[in-house]
């Protein structure tokens, strides 16, 4: 496939079709039967694991549509492929990854292994900076009273998107190596008008398709950096009077999450601060493993539940393959394909409807199924 050269953000389940080509291009495919190249990453830990039950899933989708078919091409690439090869990225899979129509990832890196200086190896980090992904969606749904902590909330009644900024903030330093000698060591936050407006207008595009609201998350109160920002999301949302535009400091999200999480639609933040968020919101759904994500640029995409490797557990086979299941979902959509689109919505309803019955977990929620059962249970709904 020709790569599209505009971001195309997900509709995260609130109005299916707005994918790679647009929310209603359908025209673009011409009725011809065609074929999108899928790059598969399965990384390290429990990444494989859940990848398999994703692809399975996929596949059974597949002999159910009549003009288009997904070529799935694995590659190596991980901790696992840095020891083989002393690259946790090798450019034969980067310029795959580069090439493909899409880039399904399992997890990388793992606790035990690291680079000479220390870092752990992040080469999922690697393919966001270089690739320009630059709009990070972390999708948060509460499928059962069970899965949360807070009182009060049923299915549905927490469903916010957090885009995080992925290619800037304070992570645009983590490369620069330190003088040893100096005594110390200076993490610099970059914002740029270009990566600022690019974010904002991503999350004002996804909010127009939700519930027409927008929340900044900055520290505009102390750090000059988000002084700025603020001004290019005040400039952006100047563009879309429709949508309903907030802010809200960085701590005091953090405390309005867990008190009023249900406040909230559309979330937009720098690197950092959606890192972390991110990790807290998953949290008040039932784990990393309900957290599904993407990383979107410009015609190119990456999918990937936002959960770790998991070594703990890895070959067990009681990963909680949900977020990876709707990551392909969000993949699914994003290729903007009219069959596909109908395939992502027959995932999300399959999820909900598998998860409406609060027996059918995986243990990192409390249940007893393992990764293979809690898959045949959600296929069974397809």
């Amino acid at each position: 496939m020709q790569k599209d050269e505009s971001a195309k953000i997900p509709s995260t389940e609130r109005k299916p079709g707005f994918g790679r080509r647009g929310a209603s291009d359908t025209g673009a495919f011409d009725n011809e039967n065609i074929s999108f190249d899928i790059a598969i990453l399965p990384g390290d830990g429990i990444g494989p694991e859940v990848i398999d039950a994703a692809l399975v899933l996929l596949k059974m989708l597949e002999r159910r549509w009549s003009k288009v078919r997904l070529a799935f091409h694995e590659h190596d690439v991980g901790a696992a492929a840095y020891l083989r090869h002393g690259d946790p990225l090798p450019a034969e899979a980067f310029a795959a990854c580069r090439q493909a129509d899409a880039v399904l990832l399992g997890a990388m890196g793992l606790p035990s292994i690291r680079w000479p200086d220390g870092r752990e190896l992040s080469p999922q980090l690697d393919l966001r900076e270089r690739l320009d992904l630059y709009a990070g969606l972390r999708p948060i749904r509460l499928y059962h009273a069970q899965d949360t902590p807070l009182k009060r909330y049923g299915p549905g009644e927490i469903d916010l998107v957090i885009v995080r900024e992925n290619c800037e903030g304070l992570f645009s330093s983590r490369l620069v190596k330190p003088d040893p000698g100096s005594g110390e060591v200076i993490d610099v936050m970059r914002i740029t008008r270009r990566g600022a407006e690019r974010v904002c207008r991503a999350a004002f595009e996804l909010a127009r398709r939700r519930r027409k609201r927008c929340t900044l998350v900055d520290k505009a109160n102390v750090l000059p950096s988000m002084v700025f920002f603020r001004s290019v999301f005040d400039d952006v949302a100047r563009e879309y009077p429709d949508v309903e535009a907030s802010r809200v400091y960085v701590d005091a999200m953090a405390l309005y999450l867990v008190q009023k999480p249900d406040a909230f639609d559309v979330v937009v933040t720098e690197n950092m601060f959606g890192d972390i968020l991110s990790d807290l919101a998953a949290g008040l759904v039932g784990g990393m493993g309900m957290a599904p994500s993407a990383d979107i640029g410009d015609g190119c995409a990456l999918f990937q539940p936002s959960h770790g490797t998991a070594p703990d557990i890895a070959g067990k086979g009681i990963a909680n393959p949900v977020a990876t299941i709707l990551s392909a979902a969000m993949m699914l959509e994003w290729l903007g394909h009219p069959e596909l689109s109908d395939g992502a919505a027959s995932i999300r309803r399959a999820v909900e409807t598998a998860l409406a019955d609060p027996s059918l977990r995986t243990p990192d929620t409390g249940g007893r199924l393992s990764t293979q059962q809690m898959t045949e249970k959600i296929m069974e709904h397809l």
